[in-house]
């Protein structure tokens, strides 16, 4: 019986190992000698780079997957990292602006303080006045750092208000477009004198009983005229923007804009103006006998003009209502000398006491 090929029995496996070993010491030897391997090396590796590739495939997307999800997680991490930092970075952009804002507000009046002759300080506004029909601000300064009701208040280009109330810590500014605000000014360009009236929620001035002839023109400067001893003179306070003359009104209507920033900044300049304005002449005094004397002459007036109407019959009161009637109607004669038209003094009457010379 024939032995099928699958059990046949060639050299046995210790032989076979031997001589594989061998075979490969052989050709490491010839390799590393003469390098006449490298070249079927290259031309295997060239053959076999497909299946290599083809085998590395579930590998390199199990590696790919891993590392597209762990890319994508540090991504998001990295960019919600980035949006903080840029809200950050956006606060702090828009103080740097407020503080430059501010310091350059405060570089001008700073200027502004050492052109006006006059002790001023420094003034934040806190917060506006709660009635809304008004134009009215609180600003941190108060009686203890020298504020008084009256001083005016100013920012770098002119006239802001006037302070109307004071507390300890604060005080209460009126602004110059309040409706109940009033400020002296003239002309700069011919030093035309009026008043200056605000307008409420406008936000704009008034000069009101100007003539209609009255040299102002539109683009005109208005500024303080010092007169009335509170706000210093020359300080810019509006421009003239509207002038409107009717032939049928006797005033013209002329309407004026704020040079100051009324609405647009924090910081503001209180001037601590001290009124020195010289006391008021005082009336004249009358001396007492005058006075008693004047007082006896209109009592016996007042008393004789009384005893002749008691005295008077109602004919003669009659003659006397159709005389008046028709003088009433007659034309107007002449009038009689001062001397006639004095009526003598009554019968029995004392003659009045001399005025003392004074």
């Amino acid at each position: 019986m024939e032995i099928p090929p699958l059990f046949k029995q060639g050299a046995s496996a210790r032989v076979r190992v031997t001589v594989f070993a061998l075979l490969s010491v052989v050709m490491l030897v010839v390799d590393a000698r003469m390098h006449v391997l490298g070249t079927l090396r290259q031309a295997l590796g060239t053959a076999l780079y497909p299946f290599q590739t083809v085998a590395m495939i579930p590998r390199d997307a199990i590696t790919n997957s891993s590392d597209y999800f762990s890319s994508m997680t540090s991504l998001q991490r990295e960019n919600h990292e980035l949006r903080q930092q840029q809200i950050v970075n956006a606060q702090l952009m828009q103080q740097e602006r407020l503080l430059a804002a501010e310091n350059a507000q405060l570089r001008k009046l700073l200027d502004m303080q050492q052109k006006v002759p006059v002790k001023s300080i420094v003034g934040e506004i806190l917060y506006d006045a709660r009635d809304p029909f008004t134009r009215k601000i609180i600003l941190n300064r108060g009686s203890q750092q020298g504020v008084t009701a009256g001083q005016p208040v100013i920012d770098e280009v002119g006239i802001v208000g006037q302070v109307t109330r004071v507390f300890p810590f604060t005080s209460e500014v009126t602004l110059l477009t309040d409706k109940d605000q009033a400020i002296p000014v003239q002309v700069l360009r011919n030093g035309l004198r009026s008043v200056a009236y605000g307008r409420g929620q406008t936000g704009a001035l008034d000069l009101r009983f100007m003539p209609a002839n009255a040299d102002i023109q539109k683009g005109d400067v208005l500024v303080t005229s010092g007169i009335d001893g509170v706000y210093p003179p020359g300080l810019s306070v509006a421009s003239v923007a509207l002038v409107e003359t009717r032939s049928a009104d006797s005033f013209a209507r002329i309407v004026c804009r704020p040079l100051a920033g009324i609405d647009r900044h924090r910081q503001l300049l209180i001037l601590l103006v001290e009124k020195n304005l010289p006391p008021r002449p005082e009336p004249d005094v009358i001396d007492e006998k005058s006075a008693k004397l004047f007082k006896r002459r209109l009592r016996d007036s007042t008393r004789d003009n009384s005893a002749d109407e008691a005295n008077a019959t109602p004919k003669d009161k009659a003659t006397e209502e159709r005389k008046g009637s028709a003088d009433a109607t007659a034309p107007a004669k002449p009038a009689a000398p001062a001397a006639a038209a004095t009526p003598a003094a009554p019968t029995g009457a004392k003659p009045a006491a001399k005025e003392p010379a004074r």
